[in-house]
């Protein structure tokens, strides 16, 4: 119950509050699984190998080097990376309807987002719920990483190129982003907010109200 305790706030991956994000909880439950799955194997190999150390039965090393040292290891990861392909795939940025497009631009130690109709803000990013958002990443001085735990995974922020992130959050309510990149001094603090409003808050966030 303890250890439960710290898979929640406003910080947490496997705390998701939208699709994005859960693809990314999901994916780190599975590696944790196959992680598990081959620490179990290693220490089940370690304790038989001890308890036979002094044995002289007839050691069969096709099954033990090729079986279980090289193709069982080898099959769960190639499982853990087609998994992690698939779940990718899923969460890359494709054409789809309502999408809102955001400009992010990252700088020792701010973030300025410009809204569509030219809005900026500084330090505070408005989405709306329920929606899929494009976010157009760059920067302006060194790699900066964007980054909302409760909504997507990162996206590093590059001085001359821009890269996309999708995020969706699932329902109206205010997220904690940070910069995920060490870049300088002023790192600790590079933080910003995520505020997804409902239909009629982004509506009026629209009208400038």
């Amino acid at each position: 119950m303890l250890a439960a305790g710290g898979c929640a706030g406003p910080l947490s991956v496997l705390d998701p509050a939208g699709p994005h994000a859960a693809s990314v909880a999901t994916l780190w439950w599975v590696m944790l699984a196959g992680a598990v799955l081959l620490a179990g194997l290693v220490f089940a190999l370690l304790a038989l190998a001890m308890v036979r150390r002094h044995s002289k039965a007839a050691v069969v090393e096709r099954r033990w080097i090729i079986g279980l040292g090289l193709v069982m290891p080898s099959a769960v990861l190639l499982a853990l990376l087609g998994y992690a392909l698939f779940l990718g795939g899923r969460i890359l940025p494709t054409p789809a309807p309502d999408t809102v497009t955001i400009g992010v631009e990252a700088r020792r130690y701010a973030w300025a987002f410009r809204h569509p109709g030219g809005q900026v803000t500084q330090g505070v990013l408005h989405i709306p719920a329920g929606r899929p958002v494009d976010l157009v990443i760059t920067a302006t001085d060194v790699i900066h990483s964007f980054w909302v735990p409760r909504l997507a995974g990162k996206m590093d922020a590059i001085p001359g190129h821009t890269n996309r992130l999708r995020i969706v959050a699932a329902r109206p309510g205010t997220y904690r982003g940070e910069c995920a990149e060490y870049c300088g001094t002023g790192h600790r603090e590079h933080g910003f907010t995520v505020i997804a409003h409902d239909a009629a808050g982004w509506a009026a966030l629209r009208q400038g109200q």
